[in-house]
């Protein structure tokens, strides 16, 4: 697996960071839910906002014709920024740039609105038995988690979108290091995605504190079923009454 992308970002006056699926395979926009229906009511549309691991998606575009002027995204690829650089240069406010999502190159307190979608997905591709993740893939979220509360501005929001059902995604998101609430929605019809949103300067539930701090004492792996008596050599297939 290759590094992770990263999250696109808003600067200027109050600004929004998306973030979209984290491959890109070319020119061809890669949403893979309602774009009508993203976060569009958390916010008005005056703050800046940052789009993490934009891809080639119009996720960010779309904020823009929204009336949310003010947005910056950021992607791992360059040949990825370039592309979308190209083709959104009729729109001199989304702003595009390379960047590592571990490693957030703005200023603390930089935005009003973090919005990723399916780019922290990329973090736990790999892990085997999602009720268990392992201890780097747990320190890896908490990084890049760590890097968006720090270029939240208080009362900022960070808002994620993906198939993460909470009990696999809500213990990485309520540690009380970042300084932030938690609520999440189910999206969607016939097959659910989910919100989650975090506001920064917000308390987390005691019952939140508790689930993250599972996520760092998992529950040991089942115990293996006994072995079977070697001296049983009863044939259940004649023994059976039919």
């Amino acid at each position: 697996m290759g590094p992770p992308r990263d999250l696109p970002i808003g600067t200027g006056q109050p600004q929004t960071l998306t973030t979209n699926p984290p491959a890109w395979s070319g020119p061809p926009s890669l949403d893979w839910e309602p774009r009508s229906s993203i976060g569009i009511p958390l916010a008005e549309p005056h703050p800046p906002y940052p789009s993490a691991g934009c891809g080639t998606s119009a996720l960010s575009y779309d904020l823009h014709e929204r009336g949310y002027r003010d947005v910056t995204s950021i992607d791992f690829s360059p040949a990825c920024i370039e592309a979308m650089r190209a083709r959104y240069a009729h729109c001199p406010r989304l702003r595009w740039a390379v960047m590592d999502m571990r490693s957030l190159a703005f200023p603390d307190a930089s935005f009003d609105v973090v919005l990723e979608k399916g780019t922290l997905d990329v973090l736990l591709v790999d892990e085997k038995d999602p009720w268990r993740v392992s201890a780097p893939a747990a320190a890896a979220m908490h990084r890049v988690l760590a890097e968006v509360s720090r270029v939240l501005r208080p009362g900022g929001r960070f808002l994620s979108i993906t198939f993460a059902q909470p009990h696999f995604r809500a213990p990485h998101y309520a540690q009380e290091a970042f300084g932030w609430s938690l609520r999440h929605a189910a999206c969607g019809d016939a097959f659910h995605y989910f919100l989650y949103v975090m506001r920064k300067g917000q308390p987390l539930a005691p019952s939140q504190l508790a689930l993250g701090e599972r996520l760092w004492h998992p529950p040991p792996p089942p115990s293996p079923p006994p072995p079977l008596d070697e001296e049983e050599d009863e044939d259940y297939l004649l023994a059976i009454q039919l």
